[in-house]
């Protein structure tokens, strides 16, 4: 007899500005499970905005901060869908627990759509001075790292709907493998 599949967390990385947020809601309802996001958690937790704490402590504390809150989420036991920063890839003990997360997914747009989907954003405080310069830089900086985590890539510069159908048919193959 086989076994039940055992789902875990869905957990969406990328860069800011792909969907991760928007996504996670309606992957949430789709597989009725709840939906966490690591920038409202900490706003939540700290009482500020992101950009309240690069600017008042440094990125450094921010990471330091969103380290912690994401080692939290990933071991809640209820599986659950996670849009993670898009920083959480900077560090390897973050890397290293997002492998044993469940199903990571990529989500990538070109630096285009990005920085039309985030211009004049003030919660973006890397983004101050050169939005698409600085996009690129991350996007340079950060792709292996989506790559290392990834389980599946999905791009987001078309309509939500087609990236909601690819990953909830990964998710549904992937669980069903699990013993």
């Amino acid at each position: 007899m086989t076994p039940a599949p055992v789902p875990g967390h869905v957990v969406l990385v990328g860069m800011m500005g792909v969907g991760k947020s928007s996504l996670a809601k309606r992957i949430g309802r789709a597989l009725d499970r709840p939906v966490l996001d690591t920038d409202a958690e900490i706003t939540a937790r700290t009482g500020r905005s992101i950009a309240e704490i690069f600017a008042t402590e440094g990125e450094p504390a921010f990471r330091d901060i969103e380290s912690t809150v994401l080692a939290e989420l990933l071991a809640r036991t209820e599986p659950s869908v996670i849009a993670a920063a898009g920083g959480v890839v900077l560090r390897a003990e973050n890397r290293a627990a997002l492998s044993r997360a469940g199903t990571v997914v990529w989500l990538r747009a070109p630096v285009e759509v990005l920085v039309d989907r985030v211009a004049g954003g003030s919660h973006r405080p890397a983004l101050a001075d050169d939005p698409e310069g600085t996009l690129r830089q991350m996007e340079h900086d950060r792709e292996p790292l989506y790559a290392e985590v990834a389980d599946l890539v999905v791009d987001t510069d078309r309509r939500f709907d087609a990236a909601l159908a690819d990953i909830l048919d990964a998710v549904a193959r992937r669980e069903a493998l699990i013993p």
